[in-house]
């Protein structure tokens, strides 16, 4: 999986990574087929932002938040993608399971 973490009018320190990549795994652990990562955050006067691309086989989910607190933008962006990447692989499942279900009846 490929990684790319970085800030438009900011300096992404250590800190900030480390908080990404923690936030970032249980994400990944929800759906192992994630090909690539990009996390791009930015401040523009008052406002902080975060968005994240995500990349997994035949799709790419992208999420954004903006909030007071860059920390707090990216706790509320990775609630999003969790829930965005769950939606996704509950979709992938039930597109299967059809195909199951449709075989068993011809059979």
């Amino acid at each position: 999986m490929n990684l790319q973490i970085s800030g438009h009018h900011i300096e992404v320190t250590p800190a900030l990574r480390e908080y990404v990549e923690s936030k970032l795994d249980p994400v990944l652990r929800h759906f192992d087929k994630v090909t690539g990562v990009n996390v791009v955050l930015s401040v523009e006067k008052l406002k902080q932002q975060a968005e994240v691309t995500v990349h997994v086989p035949g799709k790419d989910l992208h999420v954004e938040e903006a909030a007071d607190d860059l920390y707090a933008a990216i706790d509320a962006m990775f609630d999003k993608l969790d829930r965005q990447v769950q939606k996704h692989k509950q979709k992938l499942q039930d597109h299967h399971r059809g195909d199951k279900a449709a075989n068993h009846i011809a059979d």
